[in-house]
């Protein structure tokens, strides 16, 4: 059929990925326009300890969701390529067995409600959000499937217009009804919102399986087949989430809180880099059928420049002035400035890590998860230590705060050498995703952008007007003419539109 034709020619890999990398770019632009917001209304309107108690649950919930998509946001990629079976119904397996795992994930969570609510009482319908696990899994795959046509178009939609405009508005109007539950039910309709938003075009793309029948052994080989995934992806994302779980154990809710925010302000760039897994997905798996072992080396190292280059642009733009970013927040969220730091930097570093494992995955999943589990053994190892550092020096409970997002940054540095060293040897072809221009460009990024800080405290409001714009602007400039190459400039070559 017609609608199950490869995506691409071979010869239209860097378009497509370039492609996604604009859309990429529009859809942080869109999701950063959305997300403050939210964390404005949370900050000012509910409070430190509110927002520390959603954040808790959030990460449970969440951590739940992506064992259950069981590997599927990328291993639904090489299913598709290496089958002959109608893709609607490589598709529907996918979404049967996240199904599956969901409402188990999902039981588990209703029964033991204080893993997403540890330093407070249950009340009400809380048990009743882990329900939100199947929306969550479901929303992901189903983007995963519309990426595997190229489409990132539907991501954008549904993460970075639909459900950041749907959390904002709702704890807008939530506040009315409770400060203590609103952030809660926000939360509940913005991940509805974006499941329905990723159906729908799923559907559109695969349309109805017609003559599909649910098979209990063919859909336990899809799910053991990606379990090397599902743990490796558990592992990624749980060191992102790890530093809050264990500072958690030392800090109050309020200083929960305001790490979150910080989180949640270094994560925007974070979706960069992860919505290129499943573009890089078929276009690896292509070039391995065919053999083409430098290609993939080539895509590999262009794409990690990309990300890199975009992310130190926006860690850099937030970074600098991150004490007007974060008091945008709330006063008190000030205190979260040193963390914030370290949590860009961190997702700079990490950016050679996630492109080598998008390849890493397919041709040795079992090397690459040994390498997952010992980085998050080491940020684990490392996060204990410096907080306990922190707290023998006797620093504050924010300075300690920062201690666990340094820790991160370390371990992903360590993961980001070791998976490239690995996949360059594997390819037989150099893995680089650094260029020397990144370094003058984030120089004279760092001398603009410390000229609007050093400007009065009654001028906050200039250095995010003018300043972060000033920040991108020269450090754009720089990466343009001396940092990109033809096949880099690919990214900005306009074409259709791509929402």
């Amino acid at each position: 059929m017609a609608a199950d034709a490869a995506p691409s020619a071979p010869q239209d890999d860097i378009a497509a990925l370039a492609k996604g990398g604009r859309t990429n770019i529009f859809g942080f632009l869109l999701r950063l326009a959305a997300r403050l917001p939210f964390l404005f209304i949370a900050g000012r309107w509910y409070g430190a300890d509110a927002l520390g108690r959603f954040a808790y649950a959030v990460l449970v919930v969440e951590f739940i969701a992506q064992l259950a998509t069981l590997g599927l946001k990328r291993g639904l990629a090489g299913a598709l390529a290496q089958t002959k079976r109608p893709h609607s119904h490589v598709v529907t397996d996918a979404m049967a067995v996240t199904l599956i795992a969901s409402v188990a994930g999902a039981g588990l969570l209703v029964v033991f409600p204080q893993a997403m609510f540890p330093n407070s009482g249950i009340n009400g319908l809380d048990r009743l959000l882990a329900l939100i696990v199947i929306a969550v899994a479901g929303s992901d795959v189903a983007l995963a499937a519309c990426a595997y046509r190229f489409d990132i178009g539907a991501t954008v939609r549904a993460r970075s217009i639909i459900e950041p405009w749907a959390i904002s508005i709702g704890a807008f109007a939530f506040a009315f009804y409770s400060t203590r539950d609103g952030l809660i039910l926000s939360y509940v309709v913005s991940m509805i919102a974006a499941l329905v938003a990723s159906i729908i075009p799923m559907t559109r793309h695969y349309g109805i399986p017609y003559g599909w029948r649910p098979d209990v052994g063919r859909l336990w080989r899809l799910a053991r087949r990606n379990l090397p995934l599902a743990a490796a992806d558990g592992v990624e994302w749980g060191s992102r989430r790890l530093d809050m779980a264990i500072l958690g154990l030392f800090v109050s809710p309020a200083v929960i809180g305001i790490y979150y925010v910080a989180q949640q302000v270094a994560s925007l760039p974070q979706k960069l880099k992860t919505s290129f897994d499943p573009i890089l997905g078929p276009v690896i798996t292509r070039n391995l059928a065919e053999g083409n072992l430098t290609a993939i080396a080539k895509q590999v190292s262009q794409v990690g420049f990309w990300i890199i280059a975009a992310q130190a642009g926006i860690a850099l733009a937030l970074g600098i002035p991150g004490e007007a970013v974060m008091g945008l927040v709330g006063p008190h969220f000030v205190g979260g400035t040193g963390a914030l730091a370290f949590l860009l930097l961190a997702e700079v570093v990490a950016a050679t890590a996630v492109v080598s494992e998008s390849a890493l995955v397919y041709i040795a999943r079992h090397r690459n998860l040994m390498i997952s589990l010992f980085m998050i053994a080491l940020q684990a190892g490392l996060s204990f230590i410096l907080i306990l550092v922190a707290r023998r020096m006797g620093w504050s409970d924010m300075v300690t705060a920062a201690a666990p997002a340094l820790a991160l940054c370390m371990a992903l540095g360590v993961g980001a050498l070791v998976k490239a060293r690995l996949l360059s040897h594997l390819l037989n072809a150099p893995i680089n995703a650094w260029r020397w221009p990144l370094l003058g460009a984030s120089a004279i990024a760092c001398i603009v952008g410390g000229a609007f800080v050093a400007l009065p405290s009654h001028f906050e409001w200039v250095e995010l007007l003018f300043g972060i714009p000033a920040i991108l602007g020269v450090y754009g400039l720089v990466i343009w003419r001396w940092g990109f190459g033809p096949d880099d400039r690919a990214l900005f070559r306009r074409e259709k539109a791509v929402l």
